[in-house]
């Protein structure tokens, strides 16, 4: 096989580069946007606004996240398929899965009032089904995204302009779904990502075609699966743990900056705005950084940072919103190798097995299932745990608000170690020994 970067890469550097990125990178950005009213508000504005029990949400929201993420790989097969059908049907089948996606979102925000007048059973019931749909439409365009980018190819360079197009565009996204609800409340929050989506899959649909790829109609090859191979189980071991450590926090901050630090409602969003601002900021330090450690290097030294952070963010008490938001501006800084390095690695296996532009669907289906899996374990151990200890929303006893600093800061922080040590001993030693032993050469 040819080694040449594949054009449709290249066209990420140089004049014009920004076209393509844009075209591309565009849906990143409602798709992060989405992220946070789905993943960060949602538990809290049940359990505040509609008095949902902590310990049933917690296992409502297990409940629907596991199902999702059961499907993901079986999205990723389809995705396949539909792309080696023609990619009229691939697009065809995500614009129909961003309307069931809008739709999803306005009906968790805005259950109807005969479910909420109906009690908490018939809340979680409405919340956990509708849940389940809208994570699965949600999958489906974020899974075919990620694997048309993959399918571009190209060498680290180009790969590395692919994801950071996303991601920059993705943590913009973020940055006004941190501010939306707050000031000019949800129901203009869900507008606008309607509106956003709608702009994201139009430019998709005039982006770059992967020049990596089988012709119309050619099946995709048939391989072993992707939890066959052992450097994906590797790199998808070190990401399962890394991403649930990022997942805790993400889902108790509110109740961590309202209760523990009682800090006044109008400040939220200046902190999550801080966070996704520096994550954004990060990213050209952390591809600098990349040139000389490599990419799993960069995100060791990424997950030490969060670390050295999160215990910090333990010793913050009542009134603490300054130092909290110096605890944002770094750990955003941290998340940065998070959003742009594990895709990145992923991307590189995928050319290194030699299944670029066949089974890309296949492997980041297991990709996303295994996000989800991390959100899922963030909410259904976490909210029971909290509920257990003594820890209910609005508490301001010392002891529950113990335990609620040892579930937001110090359990992460546990997370994120024993992530680095796989990090380490899963990927970079590997890499090390076969760097260290000489082989034949060989042609890709």
């Amino acid at each position: 096989m040819n080694a040449t970067p594949p054009e449709s890469a290249a066209r990420f550097i140089g004049p014009g580069a920004w076209r393509a990125g844009l075209r591309y990178g565009l849906l990143g950005l409602p798709l992060a946007f989405v992220a946070l009213p789905l993943y960060v508000i949602l538990p809290n504005h049940y359990a505040r606004d509609f008095g949902a029990p902590l310990a049933l949400l917690g296992a409502v929201l297990l409940a629907a996240r596991l199902v999702d993420a059961v499907l993901d790989p079986w999205i990723g097969r389809w995705c396949d398929r539909l792309w080696t059908r023609s990619v009229r049907s691939l697009l065809l089948a995500t614009g129909l899965a961003a309307v069931v996606l809008a739709l999803g979102l306005w009906g968790l925000l805005f259950p109807p009032a005969t479910v909420r007048e109906a009690g908490s059973p018939a809340l979680l019931t409405w919340a956990g089904l509708l849940m389940a749909v809208t994570y699965t439409a949600y999958s489906v365009v974020a899974v075919a995204h990620q694997a048309w980018g993959a399918r571009l190819g190209g060498n680290e360079a180009q790969r590395s302009r692919v994801v950071a197009w996303r991601e920059g565009l993705s943590l913009l996204g973020v940055l006004i779904a941190a501010v939306l609800p707050g000031t000019l409340g949800l129901g203009t929050t869900v507008a606008t990502f309607a509106v956003l989506l709608a702009l994201g899959w139009w430019a998709w649909s005039g982006s770059a075609v992967p020049d990596h790829a089988l012709p119309a109609g050619h099946a995709p090859a048939v391989g072993p699966s992707p939890l066959r191979q052992r450097a994906f189980l590797r790199l998808l071991a070190v990401f399962v743990i890394n991403g649930t450590a990022s997942a805790v926090p993400a889902t108790l901050v509110l109740f961590f900056v309202q209760d523990r630090l009682q800090a006044p409602s109008s400040i939220e969003p200046a902190f999550l705005a801080t966070y996704f601002l520096c994550a954004a900021l990060s990213i050209p330090l952390w591809v600098r950084v990349v040139a000389r450690l490599g990419l799993a290097r960069t995100w060791l030294v990424g997950m030490a940072l969060a670390v050295a952070v999160f215990v910090w963010a333990a010793t913050l008490g009542t009134g603490d919103v300054w130092p909290f938001l110096v605890v944002c501006a770094l750990s955003g800084v941290a998340l940065g190798t998070d959003l742009t390095l594990p895709s990145a690695l992923l991307a590189g296996l995928i050319g290194q097995l030699g299944e670029r532009g066949q089974r890309e669907g296949a492997y980041f289906g297991w990709w996303s299932f295994a996000a989800k899996l991390n959100l899922a374990l963030a909410a259904g151990l976490a909210l029971p745990l909290l509920a257990w200890f003594g820890y209910v929303p609005g508490a301001r006893d010392e002891a529950a608000l113990h335990t609620l600093t040892i579930a937001y800061c110090l359990l992460p922080c546990g997370l994120k170690l024993l992530a680095s040590g796989a990090l380490y001993g899963l990927v970079i030693r590997p890499q090390q020994r076969l760097a260290m032993t000489p082989t034949p050469a060989t042609t890709n």
